[in-house]
């Protein structure tokens, strides 16, 4: 893209709540040669709120990045302004709980658009903008390492977000841009209210259940050691172990029964 003078920037998508709002905070207290963080999500009051938290200057954009008209609108952003973008985030994302076949088509696609689309679209925009030593995080989840009984089309959402991360890792590595998935467990987020809403998670999983921050501390620390994947918390990585070294029908058997004992 040639020479460019632009301002050092980080962007975080989801930035008004949860991890997304946690990485803003945490990276203000950081970053000591960044001139902006950009705050991307749809709650703008809620936007504003947490840029009255921070040292380090915020531009608010508030924008549906499931909408094509305001990526492109933010496109176009990135190509006046022309920065260096030292770090993106994407943390835009949510699920739902429950059956495939009783929970509506149009929440199910809206997982899709937002978990997938909108992610891989915002990263393609924002490549060309970095440079050397710039990182990528992506927000997948533990629920990416098999297939979910209940939650069938977000987990296949996340397993999209690690494989995509784990090529798209090799393919910049050369530029010395290193990506790094982060795949938390359950964590003490909104996320519930959403999920939630139609069915319930295993009781089981919400004793494994983290504080945001811990989250975004580990998953800051493996993008400085350019590590590919994070993951908190002693019990998810065994979970993460688990997934490799067992068939998944084991595992998913398992869970079935597990199921079976919560309704009794």
């Amino acid at each position: 893209m040639g020479s460019r003078m632009g301002k050092n920037i980080v962007i975080i998508t989801g930035a008004s709540s949860g991890i997304g709002q946690e990485f803003a905070l945490q990276l203000d207290a950081l970053l000591y040669r960044t001139d902006e963080i950009w705050l991307v999500a749809r709650r703008k009051e809620r936007m504003k709120e947490l840029s009255k938290l921070l040292n380090i200057p915020a531009k608010i954009i508030p924008m549906d990045v499931t909408g094509d008209g305001e990526m492109q609108a933010f496109a176009k952003l990135l190509e006046s302004e022309k920065p260096r973008i030292r770090l993106l985030v994407n943390c835009a994302g949510f699920g739902y709980m429950g059956r495939f076949d009783e929970l509506g088509i149009g929440e199910q696609t809206a997982m899709l658009r937002v978990n997938c689309e909108a992610l891989t679209a915002m990263t393609w925009y924002c490549i060309p903008y970095m440079e050397r030593n710039s990182r990528v995080i992506q927000l997948a989840s533990s629920a990416a390492f098999l297939p979910q009984k209940k939650f069938a089309v977000y987990a296949a959402t996340k397993s999209y977000v690690l494989s995509f991360t784990m090529a798209l890792r090799e393919e910049l590595r050369r530029k010395g841009i290193w990506v790094t998935a982060v795949c938390p467990g359950p964590v003490e987020t909104e996320f519930f209210d959403i999920a939630e809403k139609y069915g319930s998670t295993l009781a089981v999983k919400k004793l494994t259940m983290v504080p945001a921050d811990r989250v975004v501390r580990q998953a800051l620390r493996a993008a400085r050691d350019k590590k590919a994947v994070s993951v908190c918390s002693l019990p998810i990585k065994c979970f993460h172990v688990l997934s490799k070294a067992l068939p998944h029908a084991w595992i998913l058997w398992i869970m079935n029964g597990m199921y079976g004992l919560e309704k009794k």
